[in-house]
């Protein structure tokens, strides 16, 4: 409850619609109550006494009664819908205010598509818990409440009925609540599983085709459907009992009211008006009891999204700046000293081990080893995505976590193995990198990144539509777009990790001729290809997470056989690439 409780905080400038809201219901819950009130002497006195202006007076009033109720009905309907989609856009904010304030390691905390699904199904659940909750909550208990005090007014003997229906039908909520709590859970649950294929499935589309995999993910779904539609037949399955066991209560009551008023009727104790409204306020009062059977329900479910968007939201990034960081990155200077560093706490080995190295500013360094060496990891805690475990990582003579984390990402621009372009043009991509930047800068950076070549070629150039993750361009065409916009940020740091790796060899050294022109920039390039570090100031050997060796090209030829394995293995893949390793 109190899970739920925090996320109602969130009304902010929606809470006096709620409270508006609620006071509506109350209103319209007394205009109705009012009605029986003015059948019963419609029957009990104009009927009786034959007063045909009575008759129209009365009904008159119980017409302006419903027409109030109705229009209260109708303001309670918008203020609700304002409360409730508001708190669901505030809190949908809040939750991605946070994941975008997460690191890495937080983000291994949530799949994908459990983070999706707890921004668009559990909030959902939520807004429908606020929308079609509040009335029956509001309007359950005070007719509960109100028809209960009237009917004993109206006649107490009667009214006994309320001291064995009530009771029965609180048993009956708490055993079917009981049983359906942990499901909701598990419903959620099989929904983040459903989005997982979904999501993966439609990400890795072109490789499904290229492998003919459809009916193999096709499988895969049917799974996860079957598994959700199993686990939503079980949840409502005991839900539904919710209505048929209230109506049998409600309408059992009633037989029982007209059997024994019927009898105090023929006793002379009782008026057919008394017994008449009293059979109303008897509906009443039982359909408020099943409003609010249906408010525990709602909430119950409410109760398990709440505590999966608390999850997200109490979750703590474990990167923050420290208090007086620092705010400009002074040069491109890098060094580790004695940095180790492990993905998970509890993980029995080290993705790196003991690594110390020195990057002097305006240094280009090459990164090479074999697939698995903690190439990647070891760059990713340069801008600080990731802290080590142990050490220090030092930018410009200062250990990173003294930084401002956005002046040191800031002055770090890296290219990620895995290129992400979005939605939208050429030039909305590139502006990623600087906001400013007018054509003839984004020109510049595309030409630095041989990105012109094709851009030249379409018909709109930079505002040429990429398409959702960039569909609409080459692997070797998203790099050289990833490179531009890196280049863009101007940052005293440029990592390449693996970024050329689907780019042929000659718009390579383009590429690396280009990049090293700027002389006030550390480059630190990671790659398979030797030639595409062999002239870099210094080239770096890792081996299972520790730096194997370093130096030139020239001194690893003649003293390492790691790099000599690599060197002849690619000379064999052809003789182009050795000729040129040897210049």
């Amino acid at each position: 409850m109190n899970d739920l409780k925090r996320l109602l905080r969130y009304l902010g400038p929606y809470r006096r619609d709620l409270l508006l809201g609620a006071f509506l219901v109350l209103v319209e819950t007394c205009f109705e109550l009012v009605i029986p009130l003015l059948m019963a002497e419609i029957i009990d006195v104009g009927v009786a006494r034959r007063d045909v202006p009575y008759i129209l007076r009365q009904g008159v009033l119980m017409g302006v009664c419903a027409l109030l109720a109705l229009l209260t009905g109708l303001l309670y309907a918008r203020f609700a819908a304002r409360a409730s989609y508001g708190l669901g856009a505030r809190v949908r904010e809040a939750e991605y205010e946070k994941v975008q304030q997460y690191a890495f390691s937080n983000l291994d905390h949530f799949a994908t598509s459990s983070l999706v699904t707890r921004m668009t199904t559990d909030i959902t659940v939520l807004q429908n818990a606020v929308n079609g909750g509040l009335r029956p909550l509001v309007r359950g208990p005070s007719m509960l409440v109100l028809g209960v005090g009237l009917s004993v007014y109206m006649n107490a003997r009667l009214a006994l009925v309320f001291l064995v229906s009530a009771p029965l039908l609180a048993l009956i909520l708490f055993f079917i609540v009981r049983r359906i709590a942990p499901l909701y859970s598990r419903l959620q649950k099989a929904v983040d599983r459903l989005n997982g294929v979904v999501q993966e499935g439609l990400t890795a589309i072109r490789a499904v085709k290229a492998f003919v995999r459809g009916e193999h993910e096709e499988e895969k779904f049917r799974t996860v459907n079957e598994e959700l539609q199993r686990t939503s037949q079980e949840t409502f399955h005991y839900a539904v009992l919710n209505l048929p066991a209230f109506q049998l209560t409600m309408y059992t009551a009633a037989v029982l009211i007209m059997w024994f008023g019927g009898g105090m009727i023929l006793e002379g104790s009782l008026q057919v008006g008394e017994l008449t409204g009293f059979m109303s306020y008897v509906l009443q009062v039982m359909n408020s009891l099943m409003m609010i059977s249906n408010v525990f329900l709602l909430l119950t479910r409410s109760l398990a999204s709440a505590r999966r968007i608390g999850e997200v939201l109490d979750e703590a990034p474990e990167l923050s700046s420290p208090p007086g960081a620092a705010a400009v990155v002074p040069d491109g200077e890098v060094e580790f000293r004695g940095v180790s560093f492990k993905y998970r706490r509890d993980a029995r080995e080290n993705a790196l081990s003991d690594v110390s190295l020195h990057i002097a500013a305006g240094q280009t360094v090459g990164i090479i080893g074999g697939t698995g060496s903690a190439k990647s990891t070891l760059v990713q805690l340069i801008p600080r995505l990731y802290d080590v475990t142990a050490g220090q990582v030092l930018v410009g003579g200062r250990d990173v976590r003294e930084y401002d984390l956005q002046a040191l990402r800031d002055a770090v621009g890296i290219v990620l193995q895995k290129n992400v372009l979005f939605s939208g043009t050429v030039r909305e991509n590139l502006l990623w990198g600087n906001p400013e930047a007018d054509d003839d800068a984004l020109w510049e950076a595309c030409r630095a990144a041989c990105a012109d070549e094709f851009l030249l070629r379409m018909p709109k150039g930079l505002d040429t539509d990429l398409g959702q993750g960039g569909v609409n361009v080459s692997g070797g065409q998203k790099q050289r777009l990833c490179i531009a916009r890196t280049l863009l940020k101007r940052p005293k740091i440029l990592i390449f990790d693996d970024s050329t790796s689907a780019v042929d060899t000659a718009t390579e050294a383009k590429i690396r001729a280009s990049l090293a022109a700027r002389r006030d920039v550390t480059k630190i390039v990671i790659a398979q290809r030797i030639t595409s570090v062999m002239d870099t100031d210094q080239i770096i050997i890792l081996e299972d997470g520790r730096v194997h060796a370093s130096g030139t090209h020239r001194q690893l030829l003649a003293s390492d056989p790691i790099y000599q394995e690599i060197y002849h293995s690619q000379r064999k893949g052809g003789e182009g690439h050795g000729e040129a390793a040897e210049r």
